[in-house]
C-alpha cells in the first residue's frame, strides 16, 4: 500500500470556506501518498492509483466542469474511491425521489423547474404547513438554502430557478440531525449535528454545533436499507465511504435528509479510531 498515489480533489485557493483542519487529517492519514489538486484544474490522472472527490467542495458552482470533469474520469478508466457512476446519481438530490419510490422514508421533498410563489403555495397546500425550506438540487454546505414562512420575502436569487422545496420540521431545532458514518461499507461512528438558536442550518459556518451519539437502532436499519436500495439503483454495492443524514419527523419516524457519497466532511475526530478504518477503506478501492 505505501506506493499507491492518491489524488484528493481540493477547493480552489479562492474558496471563502477554510476546512484545513479536514486536509490535515487526510494528509496525516495518508501520509505522502497523497498529493491535494484543484478539481477545477484537474487535467491529469496519470500519476495516480486513485482520485477521490472528498476535498471537491464548490462543485454546485461549476456544474459544466464537475460533470465534465466527471465524464473524463470515467472515459479515461481512472480508478476512483467512490465509482464515477455513482458521483454523477449523488451530484442531484433529485436521487431523493428515487430512493423514495424504493421505499426509504425521506423528507417530503416536491421540486420546481422555475421557482415561483405558486409552487410554494401548492407546497404549503400538499405539506400542511406554513414554513418551507427551499434549496438547489445540485447544492452543498446549505448554499442557496432558505427557510421561508407565510409572508416572508421571496428570495430574488432563486426566482425562477429549478428548486427543491420541502417542509421545516422542528425536530432539527428540538432534536438536531444525525449523521452516520461507514467506510468500506461497515459502520465506523455517528454525531448529532445542532443549528445555532433561531437558525435551522447545522453546518459549522453558520453556527451549527456537533458531538457523538450513540446511533439509534432505527436509524442504523434505515440507513442499511437506504444502502440495499443504492445498491439496486445504481449497481454499485460497495463504498469507500458514506454519510447518511437523518432526523425524525414529528411522528419520531426516522427520514433520509441526503446520501453524501462524494464529499462529505467525516468528523473524523469522532471516530473511535480517528480514521484508521477510513483510510484503509480508501487505499483498498485501488
Amino acid at each position: 500500500m505505501n506506493g499507491q498515489r492518491i489524488a484528493i480533489l481540493s477547493p480552489t485557493p479562492d474558496y471563502e470556506e477554510n476546512w484545513s483542519h479536514i486536509k490535515a487529517d487526510y494528509a496525516q492519514l495518508l501520509g505522502n501518498r497523497a498529493t491535494f489538486i484543484d478539481w477545477t484544474k484537474a487535467e491529469d490522472f496519470s500519476a495516480f492509483d486513485l482520485v477521490t472527490p472528498l476535498l471537491a467542495w464548490g462543485y454546485p458552482r461549476n456544474c459544466p466542469r464537475w460533470f465534465g470533469l466527471l465524464d473524463q474520469l470515467e472515459n479515461e478508466g481512472v480508478t476512483v474511491s467512490n465509482p464515477v457512476r455513482i458521483l454523477r446519481w449523488n451530484s442531484d438530490k433529485a436521487y431523493l425521489a428515487e430512493l423514495d419510490a424504493a421505499g426509504i422514508p425521506s423528507v417530503p421533498t416536491l421540486l420546481s423547474d422555475a421557482l415561483d410563489e405558486a409552487a410554494l403555495d401548492d407546497a404549503r397546500n400538499s405539506f400542511k404547513t406554513d414554513i418551507l425550506v427551499i434549496k438547489p438540487p445540485i447544492s452543498g454546505g446549505a448554499d442557496g438554502t432558505f427557510r421561508l414562512g407565510r409572508g416572508d420575502a421571496f428570495p430574488a436569487s432563486v426566482a425562477g430557478h429549478r428548486m427543491m422545496i420541502q417542509p421545516y420540521l422542528p425536530t432539527i431545532a428540538a432534536e438536531g440531525e444525525y449523521s452516520l458514518f461507514y467506510f468500506g461499507g461497515k459502520f465506523s461512528h455517528s454525531i448529532i449535528k445542532r443549528p445555532a438558536k433561531g437558525d435551522f442550518r447545522v453546518q459549522e459556518q453558520y453556527g451549527g454545533t456537533e458531538e457523538a451519539v450513540s446511533a439509534p437502532e432505527a436509524a442504523l436499519l434505515l440507513a442499511q436499507t437506504a444502502f440495499a436500495a443504492t445498491a439496486a439503483i445504481t449497481g454499485i454495492e460497495t463504498l469507500a465511504y458514506a454519510r447518511v443524514d437523518l432526523l425524525r419527523d414529528g411522528d419520531g419516524v426516522f427520514r433520509l435528509m441526503e446520501l453524501e457519497l462524494i464529499e462529505p466532511s467525516l468528523f473524523l475526530r469522532f471516530a473511535p479510531d480517528k480514521g484508521t478504518a477510513f483510510a484503509e477503506a480508501l487505499l483498498s478501492a485501488v
